[in-house]
């Protein structure tokens, strides 16, 4: 099985429960949703996607990742579960490596994973059975009212697993937002968490050479999104 592969490096997880953690990510092209502020529009946005993109072995992919001193190994994209990640995860649970997963739930998850953080999006519907499955939730928070708009939508899905606010990076400084995600969490307590993405303040991914250039929309309408 070959896949689509945007990129693969080696970081540390900037987001979620895992925070701070060794990781190597592996990034795959492709995703219907096309969110107007995707910090990875390299995967599909036709202003970043080149003309050839390479499809690697699953084999090769977990060999690289077996390669580096990592504590987990994240698959994302893009939107990853568009492909059938089970012969990518098998090859990676040969090797007595971790997988995890971020998704926005709104497709089949295919493969074995052992930590699925869904971070849904307003362009696409999470599926049921996606809901159920995740260990995490990751809400990115773009206005001072997304908060509550995401309360309202997840509904019952929201039980003890932890569900993070981030706010969207191209208004991360934006005091409303700021102030919207704090007194949530100060009025509601677990399971929310104010989060943010610690791995872009340090430029973490940035330090490895195989790591793509930064390809981020933020909400640029002169970009079609």
């Amino acid at each position: 099985m070959e896949y689509p592969v945007h990129e693969t490096f080696h970081s540390w997880q900037g987001e979620g429960d895992h925070s701070g953690r060794s990781a190597f990510f592996v990034r795959l092209y492709g995703c219907p949703v096309h969110c107007r502020w995707c910090d990875s529009a390299g995967t599909w946005h036709p202003d970043y996607v080149p003309e050839k993109v390479d499809r690697i072995d699953a084999a090769m992919i977990a060999a690289a990742a077996a390669a580096v001193k990592s504590d987990l190994v994240v698959i994302t994209g893009g939107e990853p579960t568009i492909h059938d990640l089970g012969p990518l995860t098998d090859a990676m649970r040969e090797r007595g490596l971790k997988s995890h997963l971020e998704t926005s739930g709104a497709f089949q998850i295919r493969g074995s994973f052992d930590w699925i953080t869904l971070s849904p999006k307003w362009r696409s519907t999470p599926l049921p059975e996606s809901l159920a499955i995740a260990n995490e939730f990751k809400l990115i928070i773009e206005d001072e009212g997304s908060v509550r708009k995401w309360v309202e939508t997840l509904g019952n899905s929201i039980d003890k697993r932890s569900v993070w606010l981030h706010p969207e990076w191209s208004v991360r400084k934006d005091p409303r937002i700021l102030e919207s995600i704090t007194e949530f969490v100060k009025k509601n307590g677990a399971p929310f968490r104010a989060g943010l993405q610690g791995h872009k303040y340090y430029r973490a991914d940035l330090l490895d050479r195989n790591s793509a250039n930064p390809s981020p929309l933020g909400g640029n309408p002169m970009l079609g999104y």
